[in-house]
């Protein structure tokens, strides 16, 4: 026992010998538990006492010791509750953390009480099934292709300066940022005074205080001690001035904020997101202070995003790598041929990317114009090769510094803190590879392929649609009208509903996310079913039965003037067009409930729009009618 906490066990260094040494020389750790994802983005999680972990840690590294009931987590039918086995088998290659509880100390090592979390996938018949595995082995396939594409290639002029035959390996590169909103428990949300300090920009990078600068310190050291290696964390756009206490202490704590962390290699960054998430929910509330990573947790003002780097480096024997999408000269050009491949392939194959990013009902709250959330698929590159920018209205974004090619990256913007990192990163992986292969193998020069990313509307294109645009460098909310945005870059599904349609609607592009042998049909399939379900039911047992609360406490006030009898009466039109059913005319909460109960769910989605619609106009009514009490 050496008294000093552990925070990980690097990948490569879980074997039998190795792992029975460090429990042996830290004895707090007194628990195991197996981490596998789901594919709704749970984690499982569970408390296996270290006797019985050690005792048979053959079967346990082997994969052979615990399994679990497949029917109870979202896999989307592949399991069932007639065939329900599915085994967790532990990952050797991850990085595995020991999960500290602050509030159980163990009295024989004076230190918390710990529990080993080991990455794990779910097997079932024999078959990789979860998200984590789909992930991997995404990364591996495409690893190979893109090693295969270059090295067939070596001689062409075009990837010279990325030295393709004596590449090794290929690493996908992936960095996350985590906007959360932090709240004092009890306390709701009055939305006028953070619309009103979100207009006046008097939150955005300024300084924290009280308890929220405490906690917000501590995360970023948890952070640091698990070497997650943290780069900032600070306030972002949202949020109001706490109240001070009688005692000095901060009140009434609502804000806004970020931390953002070291780029690392595809799965582990999902890996690493995951764990950072814990931490932060942890330590705040360690602080009195309430989390939550809902992408639109409060109406009307902005909400979290998460927004994904996505990179691509060549491996050489040496371990030096090169970045794959930076150019031969960054003063001359935005991006390598790799680099416009892979962010053409991206947008040509968004419509089936998008559903395994936005699954939610949440997440579809946050994807409205305004407050810097993507809805168009459309990419920024900048003004000139030679003066970055940023363009934070568009889906993805390159980051490029001129004087550091390594920082050369795509900011995909749509994700969000509860969007399954694992698959999102699955099917960008895969087009990406898509563009990638056509412009390599069509031998495409940069400049032409600067063309044909910036072609207007109607233009033909070698690889991209003939009938859309695929870039701006201005604020495609305030230059383009909803008409112009749909003509131009595409129709955005407005609900889930509509996003997993288009896994049905687009056979050619989910040919490229199937290409491989992770995302097949059956996976995708079972994914869309998944979603689907939770969306309905969601709406079922969550959404409509809160917005009935919210109609029934419309209630008339004791206001004599006109204005207040007009707002009066058009909010009493809208509380009984929505929960008010008459005989043969039914209320548009119960017409939305029949339709998904009856899984009539195209008209379902429909009606959903129209009822989100409608109840904003509601609240905005009910708002400005009880401003009217003096």
């Amino acid at each position: 026992m050496n008294g000093k906490r552990i925070y990980s066990i690097a990948g490569g260094q879980c074997g039998r010998e190795t792992l029975l040494a460090i429990l042996r020389e830290h004895p707090e750790i007194r628990f195991v538990s197996l981490v596998a994802i789901d594919l709704a983005g749970n984690d499982t999680d569970e408390r296996i006492p270290i006797q019985t972990f050690v005792a048979d840690i053959d079967a346990f590294l082997a994969g052979k010791a615990v399994q679990t009931d497949g029917s109870s987590v979202v896999l989307g039918g592949m399991t069932s509750l007639a065939d329900a086995q599915v085994d967790l088998a532990p990952d050797l290659t991850a990085t595995w953390f020991v999960d500290y509880n602050e509030e159980h100390v163990d009295h024989e090592t004076s230190l918390p009480v710990g529990t080993l979390r080991i990455p794990s996938f779910l097997v079932h018949r024999g078959e990789r099934i979860d998200s984590r595995s789909l992930l991997a082995a995404t990364v591996e396939y495409a690893r190979a292709e893109i090693l295969k594409l270059v090295r067939i290639h070596a001689s062409s002029p075009l990837l010279a300066h990325l030295e393709p035959a004596r590449l090794a390996d290929i690493e996908f590169t992936v960095g996350t940022e985590l906007e959360f909103w932090v709240k004092t428990p009890t306390d709701t949300a009055n939305v006028e005074e953070l619309s009103a300090a979100q207009m006046l920009q008097e939150n955005y990078w300024q300084r924290t205080r009280g308890v929220a600068r405490t906690a917000l310190e501590q995360a970023v050291m948890a952070l640091e001690a698990y070497g997650l290696h943290p780069e900032m964390g600070h306030k972002e756009v949202g949020g109001v001035k706490a109240a001070i206490g009688a005692g000095g202490e901060l009140t009434h704590v609502m804000e806004q904020m970020e931390i953002d962390w070291r780029y690392a290699a595809a799965l582990q960054a999902a890996d690493n997101e995951l764990l950072a998430r814990i931490l932060v929910k942890e330590t705040f509330r360690a602080n009195g202070l309430k989390v939550t990573f809902k992408a639109k947790p409060i109406p009307g003002v902005a909400g979290s995003g998460e927004h994904t780097h996505l990179g691509i480096a060549g491996v050489l024997p040496s371990g030096r790598r090169i970045n794959l999408f930076a150019p031969a000269d960054m003063h001359a050009d935005f991006l390598s041929v790799i680099g416009y491949g892979a962010l053409m392939g991206l947008l040509r194959n968004y419509e089936v990317v998008g559903p395994f990013i936005s699954a939610s009902n949440d997440a579809f709250n946050r994807l409205k114009p305004g407050f810097e959330a993507p809805v168009c698929i459309v990419a920024a590159l900048g003004l000139d090769p030679a003066i970055p920018s940023r363009n934070r209205t568009v889906l993805a974004g390159l980051v490029r510094d001129v004087d550091n090619p390594r920082a050369t990256r795509f900011e995909l913007r749509s994700p969000n803190p509860y969007t399954n990192t694992y698959l999102a990163l699955a099917a960008s992986i895969l087009a990406m590879l898509d563009g990638i292969r056509w412009a390599v193998e069509s031998g495409t020069p940069p400049e032409a392929l600067l063309a044909e990313i910036s072609k207007k509307a109607g233009e033909p294109g070698s690889y991209l649609e003939q009938d859309r645009a695929y870039r701006a460098e201005v604020n495609v909310f305030e230059n383009y009208s909803q008409e112009e945005r749909d003509r131009l870059f595409g129709i955005p599904p407005a609900t889930v509903w509509e996003n997993m349609q288009n896994l049905l609607a687009f056979p050619d592009r989910i040919r490229v996310l199937t290409a491989g042998s992770a995302l097949t049909p059956r996976v995708i399939d079972a994914f869309r079913s998944a979603a689907t379900a939770r969306w309905k039911h969601e709406l079922l047992v969550r959404i409509i039965p809160e917005d009935l609360d919210t109609v029934r406490a419309c209630q008339p006030l004791a206001l004599a003037s006109d204005r207040a009898q007009d707002l009066w009466k058009r909010i009493d039109t809208l509380r009984h067009e929505l929960a008010d059913d008459t005989v043969g005319n039914p209320a548009l909460c119960t017409r939305l409930m029949s339709t998904l109960s009856n899984n009539s769910l195209q008209e379902a989605s429909e009606l959903q729009v129209v009822l989100a619609d409608r109840m904003e106009h509601l609240r905005q009514l009910e708002d400005e009618y009880r401003k009217l009490v003096f």
